[in-house]
């Protein structure tokens, strides 16, 4: 794979250093019970999507794609903790020609398995009610009396009607996959290292039909995701307008996450026409479901689920659904899939977000061109020259260029991406170092009006003028970087333990 960029450098080039001088301050992003529906069904609640070229030694020919799930997890959550929804069906697409449709679907569907281990109490054999009898060590030790596992679909064309096929582990061929179990404690796991030991054996290479060897990784980790969030949601209770570096505390420090990742060759992904791909994040349902009023013994009994699969999560670009959508659509967007966001097109032509702040803020004057071409650019169609497709229709996703290579130290990395001018970094993909809450907010209040001069240089329909706080430093005073991460696959650190003091 080329590293190249050709005819994208000079765009790219030109975008970093204008944005440089603008956004320098921290960013995060995405959504967490962003909508009302899905914040009732929290094991199927997407929380953030990364993607980007893998920048482990090594590794530079493929991409990493991370789907974050099930949000705000204490880690001391027993005695059940957090598993995947057994009948849900998790999905990862990709569209690698900018038609806003998927050309390529990883469908993630798991199993629970009581083991029903029993203690003999008296004369009887009793079960009993916790997840692990022990310490455990290794994959699917006779401790743990649960057995998470899953299987992995590759679908080509349309993620219900395309060509299905099964990824399977390179050592023996088995297409289901183990599961860890979440980080119980230290004593489950020998000491505050053990888990990690123990998670490691769940990193599994697969064959990918067609497209030869990657890596998966299923399992809990260290929430990555940072935030004033509190703060911010109590309308905007801080200081956005000063300069706070790590002034505010990051209210998801003590929480973990579940998360999907998948380190896939580029040539899976791409096309010969083009190598920037778009990717989305999806979770669906049963249609029908019933109470059960008896249910039987055992897991999974609860509920009786039936009908066709329908989608209640949805998850791109950071922060859409949670500060761009109305709340009376947000369940609506969650349902929809990228080739039908003209439906949503006010809310970003027409954002509500850039009146509010200016009005809890009065010197942050919100933009005042419309319609605000400015974020259609950014968050349906990508920066041209940048990662915007050939032949794009406009249609929410996270998108990257493979074709610009990876930044392989992560102390070299920019967490300002493009910005800092790191161009394999948001908003050309998502790295987990990468902030994006500052840096979206700073667009949403007309950045990219601010950088283009009178010519319109960036292309994206407005002029300085039509900003006067682009160019105000934004932010919610919370700051990562990439040396905050593992350099290595699958990147997110390790979860906090159920034993960890807070």
């Amino acid at each position: 794979m080329s590293n190249k960029i050709s005819k994208h450098a000079l765009h790219a080039t030109l975008v970093a250093s204008a944005l440089a001088s603008v956004f320098a301050m921290p960013a995060n992003a995405s959504s967490h019970k962003e909508a009302p529906f899905i914040s009732s069904m929290p094991n199927v609640d997407g929380t953030d999507l990364y993607m980007f070229r893998s920048y482990e030694a090594g590794r530079q020919d493929y991409v990493t794609m991370m789907a974050n799930y099930v949000p705000f997890q204490d880690p001391q959550g027993g005695p059940n903790f957090y598993p995947f929804d057994q009948k849900g069906l998790y999905e990862i697409h990709i569209d690698n020609n900018g038609d806003g449709k998927e050309d390529i679907t990883f469908q993630f569907r798991f199993k629970n398995t009581s083991k029903a281990t029993t203690l003999k109490i008296g004369d009887k054999d009793v079960l009993i009610p916790l997840i692990n009898s022990g310490p455990i060590t290794d994959v699917n030790a006779a401790t743990l009396n649960r057995r998470d596992t899953y299987t992995i679909d590759m679908i080509k064309g349309d993620r219900r009607t395309g060509t299905k096929t099964s990824l399977t582990n390179v050592a023996g061929g088995a297409a289901e996959f183990d599961k860890p179990v979440a980080n119980i404690g230290d004593k489950s796991f020998g000491s505050a290292t053990g888990y990690e030991t123990y998670a490691n054996k769940h990193i599994y290479e697969v064959a990918i039909p067609g497209c030869g060897n990657g890596k998966v990784f299923v399992g809990q980790r260290k929430e990555p995701f940072y935030i004033a969030v509190g703060k911010i949601f109590d309308l905007f209770n801080l200081n956005p307008l000063g300069a706070e570096v790590d002034g505010n505390k990051n209210d998801l420090e003590n929480k973990n996450v579940n998360s999907i990742a998948m380190e896939v060759p580029i040539a899976c992904l791409t096309t010969a026409a083009d190598p920037v791909i778009g990717a989305y994040t999806t979770a669906s349902v049963r249609q029908g479901r019933l109470i059960n009023p008896s249910p039987a013994t055992g897991l999974g009994n609860a509920t009786k689920e039936g009908g066709a699969w329908t989608q209640v999560s949805r998850l791109g670009m950071p922060l859409v659904n949670e500060v761009v959508i109305g709340v009376e659509d947000k369940d609506k967007f969650n349902a929809s899939k990228p080739s039908g966001d003209a439906q949503f097109i006010n809310y970003v032509t027409n954002p509500v977000l850039p009146a509010l702040v200016e009005t809890l803020f009065p010197s942050a004057k919100a933009p005042t061109n419309f319609p605000r071409t400015d974020l259609v650019t950014v968050f349906l169609k990508g920066i041209e020259g940048l990662n915007q497709p050939k032949n794009v229709v406009p249609s929410e996703m996270l998108r990257l260029n493979t074709s610009i290579a990876p930044v392989t130290d992560p102390a070299a990395q920019s967490p300002l991406g493009v910005a800092g001018g790191d161009n394999a970094g948001f908003p050309n993909g998502r790295r987990p170092g990468d902030d994006v809450v500052d840096l979206s907010l700073r667009v949403a209040m007309g950045a990219l009006c601010a950088l283009t001069g009178d010519t319109d240089k960036l292309k994206v329909g407005c002029k300085p003028s039509d900003a006067p706080a682009g160019g105000l430093a934004l932010t919610d005073g919370v700051r990562r970087d990439a040396t905050t991460f593992k350099a290595t696959f699958p990147y997110f650190n390790t979860p906090l333990s159920g034993s960890f003091n807070q």
